[in-house]
């Protein structure tokens, strides 16, 4: 029997409903993660321009925009348990595929193996409506007063898929791992630094999907009124109401500035530090250490002493002040911590650069969907989370291949223009608590 609107939706163990959804999404985002650092690095093989990199996050991400906001609605329909399978088993089509790029490259030739690419790419953001379905879960098993802090888990579920994912990515690509798999592997099986990557995270998401099979359970809840609109129509409603409009514009500039300065770090990395993939994903372990912190820990003290909206407004500072220091690191490094001995001033700047995005990132992000979850229905949570994620993914569709562009006029251009996004967010969620 449904729930009154109103109250927490019934599970037989809420904490343990609110654990399996967390560990859900940990495991997807440890394969996400696997392949970030090899990534552009796959893009640059097929001997193409670092734009392609771009267009490539901007694929997924465009399909991402069109398919969540019906996937958030049919989870307020037909239930959230449904959708976060139906996601789950297109990740690990749409990963084996990535691996496979490569080979079709060799057989049929570079612009097939770009296609493959692109194709699973999309795919997979076509699935992608598991992050607002997984969101709207935790709302319906968690009381308004404690959704900060269940909201702040599942970003440290992001933060800690991130801290080993790049790492195991790391290994996977490395020479003594490509070079075991390739003697034990059959010989059908493509083995290079880029496909046991794109394998293992198709792995990863498929023990996703049977830990979801065998213990996701359905919360018992009042089911939305399953209207039909257009995606222009949900995006116009939303854009009227006056709880979510703000939210929305904030959430779709946050993305164009995160998302695209996210793709490009990489290139920036390898270009002005001269790192490597494990190089990379070692850095970027670190910052999910931070991340994993910062919103498992930090933000949910923080949230029950100080309101969601001033938590916003920190964390939108923070994070445009990371973007338009960290691509000046090195230089930043030598004028102001010459009299570091433990690392090169540049690396001890870039550590510091990484602390304060991640830390603005994490207050940021899991403050938003506080504020998106307090602000709707208890039967419109999916649709609520599933048009902000659209909002988030239109700005991953216009961010990287911005960034991108940009990038490769200057590289420094991408970071700066990023932190020029995100006054506009700040000048926004200013105005929302006054």
């Amino acid at each position: 029997m449904a729930v009154p609107e109103g109250s927490t939706a019934e599970v037989r163990r809420p904490k343990r409903a609110l654990a399996v959804v967390v560990g859900i999404v940990f495991v997807d985002l440890l394969g996400f993660g696997v392949v970030i650092p090899v990534l552009p690095f796959y893009v640059r093989s097929f001997a193409v321009s670092d734009a392609v990199i771009g267009l490539l996050a901007a694929s997924y991400s465009l399909l991402q925009f069109l398919a969540a906001p019906t996937l958030g609605r049919l989870s307020d329909e037909r239930g959230r348990r449904p959708v976060i399978l139906l996601s789950l088993a297109g990740s690990v089509a749409a990963w084996t595929v990535f691996g496979m790029a490569g080979e079709v490259a060799a057989v049929a030739g570079t612009a097939a193996g770009l296609g493959t690419l692109f194709a699973s790419r999309m795919l997979a953001g076509a699935m992608g409506g598991n992050i607002a379905a997984a969101n709207a879960y935790i709302a319906d098993v968690t009381p308004r007063e404690r959704r900060a802090g269940a909201l702040g888990l599942l970003g440290a579920s992001f933060s800690l898929g991130f801290i080993f994912g790049p790492a195991l990515g790391g290994i996977a690509a490395s020479d003594p791992v490509v070079g075991a798999a390739d003697a034990a592997l059959p010989g059908f099986v493509p083995t290079t630094q880029y496909s046991l990557p794109s394998f293992l995270a198709a792995g990863l998401s498929l023990l996703a999907l049977l830990l979801a099979v065998r213990y996701l359970e359905e919360p018992d809840r009042r089911r939305g009124l399953g209207e039909r609109t257009t995606l222009f129509a949900t995006f116009r409603d939303a854009l009227t109401d006056r709880s979510l409009r703000g939210l929305v514009i904030a959430f779709f500039l946050v993305s164009v500035a995160f998302s695209g300065v996210q793709v490009m770090f990489i290139p920036f990395a390898a270009d002005v530090y001269g790192y490597d993939a494990t190089q990379v994903a070692l850095f970027l372990s670190y910052l999910g250490v931070l991340g994993a912190l910062n919103q498992g820990v930090l933000v949910g003290r923080l949230s029950r002493v100080v309101p969601p909206a001033r938590l916003a407004i920190a964390g939108a500072a923070l994070l445009a002040s990371a973007l338009a220091m960290l691509p000046f690191s090195p230089e930043l490094g030598r004028l102001l911590l010459p009299w570091v001995g433990v690392v090169s001033p540049e690396l001890a700047w870039l550590l510091v650069a990484g602390a304060v995005l991640s830390l603005g990132n994490g207050l940021l992000g899991v403050s938003l969907s506080t504020l998106v979850s307090t602000g709707a229905s208890d039967d419109r949570q999916g649709s609520a989370f599933g048009v902000t994620q659209g909002a988030g993914s239109l700005g991953r569709t216009v961010g990287p291949p911005l960034m991108g562009v940009l990038y490769v006029a200057t590289y420094w251009s991408p970071f700066v223009v990023g932190a020029l996004v995100v006054l506009p967010v700040l000048g926004l969620l200013v105005s929302r608590a006054r």
